[in-house]
C-alpha cells in the first residue's frame, strides 16, 4: 500500500478547502508551523499551489494557499470515454437536442447499473454506497448526515469538469440520477462548480 506523504495531505487538503492559511494547515496535519512552511516553500517551487497575500479590514496581511492548475491536474480528471471535441462535433453535425439524448441516455445506463448496487439497501446504506461509486468514479465524495433523514453529498472534485462546464445538461442529469437510484424526489444541488461555486453539494432527505 502506497503512503500518504505529508505532500499528499497537503493536495488533498488544499483541494477539499479551496484555500487555507499555515495555520490551519497545522491545525488540520498536527505538525509543526516549520514543517508547514517548509513543505509549503517546496511545494511552490514545484508550481503545485499558488499563494496570495490577504490583507483584513483589521490586523497583519495573512498569507493563504490554494491549489495551482498544475496541482488540480493530479486529481482524477477521466472523461469517462466522453470528449468535449466530440460532443462538439456531434452538436455541429446532429443539433442540440443530440447532445440532450446522448447525456439521457448516460443517465439512464448509470442509473440502471448503481441500481443493481442498491438492491435491499435501507436509505443510510443507499447514501454510503452512493459515496463510494462516486468515490470511484473520480467526485471525491463525502457524506454528512444533518438529522435522521437528511444528508449533505459533496463532491470535492469534478472528472469531467471541462464538458460540464460547455454542457449544463450533464449537471442536471446528475441530479436526476441521484433521485432515481437513491430513490427519493429530494434531491437538490446547492451549488456547483460550474457557477463558480467551490464544490458542488446536494441536499438529500428520504
Amino acid at each position: 500500500m502506497k503512503r500518504t506523504t505529508t505532500k499528499d495531505k497537503i493536495l488533498t487538503i488544499l483541494k477539499k478547502e479551496v484555500r487555507l492559511t499555515v495555520s490551519e494547515l497545522t491545525n488540520h496535519l498536527k505538525i509543526t508551523d516549520m514543517a508547514v512552511r517548509k513543505h509549503l516553500s517546496m511545494m511552490e517551487k514545484d508550481d503545485l499551489i499558488t499563494s496570495k497575500e490577504v490583507k483584513p479590514v483589521m490586523g497583519r496581511p495573512t498569507q493563504t494557499y490554494s491549489l495551482s492548475q498544475k496541482g488540480e491536474l493530479l486529481f482524477p480528471k477521466s472523461y469517462e470515454g466522453l470528449s468535449l471535441e466530440f460532443l462538439k462535433d456531434i452538436e455541429e453535425i446532429y443539433g442540440e437536442n443530440s447532445i440532450q439524448q446522448l447525456f439521457q441516455k448516460r443517465e439512464s445506463r448509470l442509473t440502471s447499473e448503481y441500481a443493481i448496487r442498491m438492491n435491499k439497501k435501507v436509505p443510510k446504506q443507499r447514501i454510503q454506497e452512493m459515496k463510494t461509486i462516486q468515490n470511484e468514479k473520480g467526485y471525491m465524495a463525502d457524506i454528512t448526515q444533518l438529522d435522521e433523514n437528511t444528508y449533505e453529498l459533496i463532491e470535492y472534485n469534478c472528472p469531467i469538469m471541462a464538458i460540464a462546464n460547455e454542457y449544463k445538461v450533464a449537471c442536471r442529469c446528475e441530479t436526476s440520477m441521484f433521485q432515481q437510484v437513491l430513490q427519493t424526489d429530494q434531491v437538490t444541488r446547492t451549488s456547483c462548480k460550474t457557477e463558480g461555486n467551490d464544490h458542488c453539494r446536494f441536499l438529500i432527505a428520504f
